[in-house]
């Protein structure tokens, strides 16, 4: 009976969530809704979770204010509303991350985008996001595109977060000209020894990234009873250690370790708020510089990856892709004309939360708070403390997370959907598009759906079709 219940329950995890469909059928008032979704077990854990996705957060953030003159304050303050909006309307550990394509091209192209120009991008990337979601046509795509395929971009996705992870942590990085600059030194307050301990660290807290109530199943037979508690309290104790939060702070003491002044350096008060003015050249620019190759990660990752990610995670909570989307849409079509960084939703993001905790919307309500706490308090002033962190833990933080998206995949069990599922991954890794890997994933995956055809059936129902065609016209 057990073992028929687990069965269930893992397909239950596989299971799409109807996109117009109601997550219950009692309603609920708004204000227990509210109460719900931020409702949590276990407060350190999810402090931590919340944490998870500052690997790819944190070195964007910083290279933008540094080349292109991104205004820190700003972003802090609109990314911390939007991770307490996202949070109180989902229940769970939505992420807001930047929007990687654009942050690229703005940042490693020879000619650097001026911050009209990427706001311009930011903007026509969510105007399209919006239109597609309340069209429904975002809705549509959601439910007919292929899981092999989406599973494709989603470890595409993973591994080149590791692949990052791994480079962060053994070369120095120079996030303003975005290449890498010799082999990182063993020992120093940024060295390989500090990542490798913080590596290390993680694991005996958190394991492979399993929950605890997967860590306690156990059969009688295998031990004495007395031994699996005791090993059970050991596992309950350890996984309660905030894991991220600890890595992190460690990192602040070593940024203001490594240069001390930087704290006479900080200035009170926020970013003065003023609206981006976008000439026409601004828009043509951005829009076909950047918001070209945008658009489609945003609407693979952002979107569709991370809603199908969502019903993995979080099976009971109604995440649709008409939401996602119109929900990207919303937070830059305010924000970019306030020179607010780009931003979406990212399967990467929602997946490193995951890891390290997160388990309802009280992480990242957690999260933006603290983001508005700090850009009303510091602004832009906090970029000195960001560009002493230790790159290494970056690096660390930002492998778990990678794995932990690689790892949705392992539900592609017949060697059908595993083989278009790596088609499509080696595509995008190789193409770095992941676009590109898509289109592949999804002409293979009709190719093989036209060999599985039976054509001695087809033409038989042709040849009735035509036979009783006449008789219809008689």
């Amino acid at each position: 009976m057990e073992e028929e219940q687990t069965n269930i329950t893992s397909r239950a995890r596989l299971l799409p969530v109807e996109e117009d469909g109601p997550a219950s059928s009692v309603s609920v008032s708004l204000p227990a809704r509210l109460k719900q979704n931020l409702r949590c077990k276990q407060g350190w854990s999810e402090v931590s979770g919340s944490l998870g996705d500052l690997g790819t957060f944190v070195p964007i953030v910083v290279a933008l204010t540094l080349v292109n003159g991104l205004d820190l304050g700003t972003t802090l303050i609109f990314t911390g509303i939007y991770n307490i909006l996202t949070g109180l309307i989902w229940g769970i550990p939505m992420p807001v991350q930047p929007m990687k394509s654009i942050a690229a091209v703005a940042i490693s192209e020879g000619k650097h985008l001026t911050i009209p120009q990427i706001m311009a991008a930011g903007i026509c990337t969510a105007g399209t996001l919006f239109a597609l979601g309340v069209t429904g046509l975002m809705g549509f795509l959601y439910r007919f595109l292929p899981l092999p395929v989406v599973r494709g971009v989603q470890l595409s996705q993973g591994l080149s977060f590791a692949f990052t992870a791994v480079k962060y942590v053994k070369k120095n990085q120079n996030f303003v000209s975005s290449k890498s600059e010799g082999d990182r030194a063993w020992v120093g307050w940024d060295g390989l020894i500090l990542a490798l301990v913080s590596f290390c660290f993680i694991v005996l807290v958190t394991g492979s990234g399993d929950d605890m109530q997967e860590n306690q199943v156990g059969d009688d037979d295998r031990g004495d009873e007395r031994d699996r508690r005791r090993s059970n309290r050991y596992l309950r104790i350890v996984s309660a250690i905030p894991s991220a939060l600890i890595v992190f702070l460690v990192g602040i003491i070593i940024s203001i370790c490594r240069k001390p002044e930087i704290l006479k350096q900080l200035t009170l008060g926020p970013s003065k708020l003023h609206v981006v003015s976008i000439s026409r050249n601004d828009w043509k620019v951005g829009f076909v510089r950047a918001a070209i190759p945008q658009i489609p990660l945003s609407v693979l990752n952002s979107v569709i990856a991370v809603c199908k990610l969502s019903n993995d995670l979080f099976p009971l909570k109604e995440v649709t892709a008409t939401s996602v989307s119109a929900s990207v849409g919303v937070m830059n079509l305010v924000g970019c004309w306030f020179g607010a960084m780009p931003v979406c939703h990212g399967a990467g993001g929602l997946a490193g939360q995951y890891r390290f905790g997160a388990r309802s919307g009280a992480s990242v309500v957690f999260l933006g708070t603290a983001k508005m706490v700090l850009g009303l308090l510091l602004g832009s002033s906090l970029v000195k403390i960001l560009t002493q962190f230790p790159v290494g833990l970056l690096g660390v933080l930002l492998l778990f997370s990678g794995i932990e998206l690689a790892m949705a995949c392992r539900d592609m069990n017949s060697k059908q959907d595993a083989f278009v599922m790596l088609m499509c991954t080696s595509v995008s890794l190789t193409g770095s598009s992941a676009a590109l890997g898509f289109g592949c994933g999804i002409v293979l995956y009709i190719l093989l759906k036209l060999r599985e055809l039976n054509y001695d059936e087809c033409i038989e129902l042709c040849r009735a079709s035509r036979r009783k065609l006449p008789e219809t016209v008689a």
